[in-house]
């Protein structure tokens, strides 16, 4: 019974000295500003439609391409 109370206290002190740690390291960690933010949002949310743009062009070449190779084999 005495070593499972060590291991209980042992578990407390180590959670504890882990939840210690992150709060450390929280207060280490430097934020961006709300304008950095909004700037790397508008870029990603343009990246994501310029690629679904490039994608669906390249497509609709290889569809057209496939389409008409298959159409010359079959006559």
């Amino acid at each position: 019974m005495a070593g499972e109370e060590v291991v209980k206290a042992n578990w407390i002190d180590s959670t504890r000295d882990y939840l210690r740690d992150i709060r450390g390291e929280m207060k280490r960690v430097t934020w961006p500003t709300r304008s950095r933010v909004e700037s790397t949002t508008v870029v990603v949310i343009l990246s994501v439609f310029l690629f679904a743009l490039y994608f669906k062009i390249v497509d609709q070449i290889l569809e057209e391409t496939i389409v008409r190779v298959q159409t010359a084999l079959v006559k």
